[in-house]
């Protein structure tokens, strides 16, 4: 085969080396050149699809070979997955029977326990009940007997606050009435003292007064002496009285 192409090559490559004819679109090759190369190519050609045709029948058997070679490995497949199937159905049959089984045991065995811890349970809520009662009832008369005791001191302590209390409040009275006896002394001499000093206040205002009155006649005498001085110095110098003007 690689003899034809190598000839058709060549015969391509004379064709382009060839020379035209003018005007047209032919060209002038070497005959001998040319059918020489078309032999060889005529030789090769048989030789070549034989080859071919070998490949062809080969490559046939191969896939006859792998198509019967499949369809044996798909039916045995489809066998083994027939036979995992219904094993593992059975298989799966027999595990959900078991576990039934044991369902129902352990059920069964819940059941009982449950209804034993119920007995229990009852018998102790009942004996429970039972302490409580009585400690209840005990606390009861405990509290009871506190109860009337804390009662009894409590009215003995009340009609001992209240004798107290009767006590301090005559005592308090009988302050009260001190106090109101002070508190008139302390106004009677609040009033006293107020009348003093207003009687203070007006003698010290007529002694004051007299005095400023001794004084003011002083200062008279005194300015009637010294306007006649004065008018006895004018008089005697003979100036103008301008004092006059």
């Amino acid at each position: 085969m690689y003899r034809v192409f190598e000839a058709l090559d060549e015969l391509g490559a004379i064709v382009e080396e060839a020379r035209g004819v003018p005007m047209t679109a032919g060209c002038v090759v070497p005959r001998g050149d040319v059918l020489e190369l078309i032999d060889d190519i005529k030789d090769a050609i048989p030789g070549e699809l034989d080859d071919a045709q070998d490949v062809l029948d080969a490559r046939d058997g191969l896939l006859r070979e792998a198509k019967d070679h499949a369809e044996s490995t798909v039916s045995t497949a489809n066998a083994e997955a027939d036979s995992m199937v219904n094993h593992a159905r059975a298989e799966a049959d027999r595990l959900l029977s078991d576990a039934k089984a044991q369902a129902d045991r352990m059920v069964a065995e819940a059941r009982q326990h449950s209804e034993r811890m119920v007995g229990e349970a009852r018998d102790e809520a009942a004996r429970i009940a039972a302490t409580a009662k009585r400690e209840y009832e005990a606390s009861v008369g405990r509290a009871k007997s506190e109860a009337d005791r804390l009662i009894e001191s409590g009215n003995l302590a009340y009609e001992k606050a209240v004798q107290e209390g009767i006590k301090e409040q005559q005592r308090l009275v009988a302050q009260t009435e001190i106090v109101a006896t002070a508190n008139a002394e302390a106004t009677r001499m609040i009033d006293s003292a107020h009348a003093e000093a207003d009687r203070l206040r007006g003698e010290c205002d007529i002694y004051v007064d007299s005095k400023l009155a001794e004084f003011e006649d002083f200062l008279n005498g005194t300015l009637r002496s010294v306007g006649r001085g004065r008018h006895q110095l004018r008089t005697a110098a003979g100036t103008h009285d301008y004092a006059a003007r």
